[in-house]
């Protein structure tokens, strides 16, 4: 009884546990149910904008968008400087071990050396790095090709540069982020660079955009700028004083040239040079541009200020007689002229540049009175272009002067200033005495200068700046076949460790054109020549004169001294004598000085 019992309570025991367990389990998997419901709450819920912040960390990005830079046009529209879309290659370090074969492919690709490749992925903190910028879409195609994880590209600018060397002291440059690093580029930084844009977008594991979410802010792009440069001219006058540079073998040389009627500047050229789109090689004299950021002592092409000086003060004509003699001295120091006459008129004066003669009209004018005119100029003072590196000069109180100092500073010596500066002190003569504003800029409204000698007195240094370019001056070399031109000869010592060299000079010429009705004004200055000459009417007059000439043409300007021919141009070296001869009644009392002792030392001497 009791063994059959048994067998029959085996199968309900069975029943009994299997159930539990199923109730078991069904319990276990409400509560993980339960478990992840919760957790799926807390996680949209509670804890919703925590994660969405992270997960937009690792994959929502703000991402740049590049403005274009501005281009920079001549006068005529035509580029000077543009901007091309190229691609740059980057990388995250941190996403990605590579071995040394893709190293290898990869900087074989780049053009790169694969230890410089194998630095930048060496530091696994960082999540960008730059391997290489601004390559060729070509270039850039092969490196994305390689499917090289952790490596991407990314589209920049960069700026290029048409007319290379012929232009590259105005334009200047830009780095490799597109800033101005010269000239024109960095001077109108701000109006040219525009201003980056910015998009919201998500990335996925390999950097890719896999969809664009929104723009913040669209990019602005910067102002196209219209100098005042005419590129025409600019080539003339790179060729020109490349040239001159060359055959003179000389150490540097400089020209500027400006419009007689609006002071903007037509044409700036700096030997030696370089080219803005391959400055891998290039030194900083060649980047230096001497026209606005070297001053120099100007020598006897500043004589016509200290002329001009004397003629509003009344005290003398151009006809007045001056004895020169064989030598002036002042205060212990014999001031001599290269080709001594014992007179000569203030005409002559200036058309032989006669240190003596310059020197005696100054010292008859009180300090003030010349400080005045000088200052009034512009000298000692910044031209306030905006351009970058731009110099003052150097024009000491008159107060400070001695006699000896007044003397020399009316020919060029003791006081410094800029080519810049001293082409723009000649639209006094282009303009009946009023002093232009300069600009690299291209003018749009009528420009407004300052009168600061009177008409009368400007006329009268315009025809005998006229003198210097005719037989018998100093400048027969700076004439223009069918024009009448003037100007002003400059051959000055330079100073060498505190003294005036005897073998070192700087040959200048400043001159404008044509006479009847200025167009434009050119100054030229060659730093020691070597070649044999030396004077700035054998030097820098002959570029003077083959732009001239050229500019003349090009811009339509008709001839105003049509028997003016080749037959009046005096042969290369041979020279000329003629004198300037004046009838008795055009003689007057001539200005006396004490004679030069014998013992008295000698001071620079400018030699025309």
């Amino acid at each position: 009884m009791n063994h059959t019992s048994k067998k029959i309570q085996a199968p309900e025991l069975r029943l009994k546990l299997e159930g539990w367990r199923s109730r078991l389990a069904l319990v276990g998997c409400l509560a993980l149910f339960a478990l992840l419901l919760g957790r799926a709450f807390y996680l949209q819920g509670v804890n919703n904008d925590f994660l969405q912040a992270k997960g937009e960390s690792r994959f929502v990005r703000v991402v740049d968008m590049p403005a274009s830079r501005g281009a920079v046009l001549d006068r005529n529209g035509k580029p000077l400087a543009i901007s091309t879309p190229v691609e740059s290659i980057w990388a995250s370090p941190a996403d990605v071990n590579l071995d040394d074969k893709a190293i290898i492919k990869l900087a074989s690709a780049l053009n790169v050396d694969k230890n410089v490749v194998a630095d930048r992925f060496a530091d696994k903190e960082k999540n960008f790095v730059w391997l290489k910028r601004q390559l060729s879409p070509e270039q850039a195609a092969r490196v994305i090709a390689l499917k090289t994880p952790g490596v991407f590209q990314q589209r920049e600018y960069r700026r290029f540069y048409p007319a290379g060397d012929v232009t590259a002291h105005v334009i200047g440059f830009t780095g490799m982020d597109d800033q101005g690093q010269e000239g024109i580029e960095l001077a109108q930084q701000e109006s040219l660079a525009g201003v980056p844009g910015q998009r919201r977008v998500i990335k996925d594991r390999k950097g890719r955009i896999v969809e664009d979410l929104e723009s913040l802010k669209v990019p602005r792009d910067g102002r196209p700028l219209k100098l005042s440069i005419d590129e025409r001219f600019q080539f003339l006058a790179h060729r020109e004083l490349k040239a001159a540079v060359e055959s003179n073998r000389a150490k540097s040389g400089a020209l500027v040239m400006l419009d007689a009627k609006t002071g903007e500047v037509l044409a700036l050229v700096n030997m030696p040079d370089y080219n803005p789109n391959n400055r891998a090689a290039y030194k900083p004299a060649q980047m230096r541009n001497r026209s606005v950021a070297d001053t120099f002592e100007p020598g006897s092409t500043f004589k016509p200020f200290a002329v001009a000086a004397a003629l509003e003060a009344g005290i003398v004509k151009p006809s007045t007689v001056i004895t020169t003699g064989s030598g002036l001295s002042v205060g212990g120091h014999t001031i001599t002229d290269t080709h001594p006459l014992a007179q000569m008129t203030v005409a002559e004066i200036i058309q032989k540049s006669s240190n003596i003669g310059t020197a005696k009209m100054a010292l008859q004018l009180p300090p003030e009175t010349l400080w005045s005119l000088y200052s009034g100029l512009g000298f000692g003072s910044s031209p306030r272009t905006g351009f970058p590196g731009e110099v003052s000069g150097k024009l000491r109180p008159a107060k400070t002067w001695k006699p000896i100092e007044q003397a020399t500073m009316s020919y060029g010596y003791g006081l410094s200033v800029s080519a810049l500066q001293i082409a723009r002190a000649y639209t006094l003569f282009t303009n009946d005495g009023v002093l232009l504003p300069v600009t690299f800029n291209k003018r749009e409204a009528e420009v407004i200068g300052k009168q600061v000698l009177s008409p009368a007195t400007a006329k009268t240094m315009a025809a005998m700046l006229e003198t210097v370019t005719q037989q018998g001056g100093t400048a027969t070399k700076g004439q223009v076949p069918g024009y009448r031109v003037a100007g002003k000869t400059g051959t000055a010592r330079k100073l060498v460790n505190g003294q005036y060299s005897q073998s070192l000079y700087l040959s200048s010429f400043v001159g404008y054109g044509p006479a009847s009705n200025p167009r434009f004004i050119m100054a030229v200055t060659i730093d020691e020549p070597s070649a044999g000459k030396i004077y700035g009417g054998e030097v820098s007059a002959p570029v003077f004169s083959n732009v001239m000439a050229q500019a003349f043409r090009m811009a339509g300007v008709q001839p105003d001294a049509p028997s003016l021919a080749d037959a009046t141009r005096p042969t290369p070296g041979k020279a000329t004598n003629a004198v300037v001869v004046l009838s008795p009644e055009q003689r007057v009392a001539p200005i006396v000085a004490r004679p030069a002792a014998a013992q008295v030392a000698p001071v620079p001497k400018d030699r025309g």
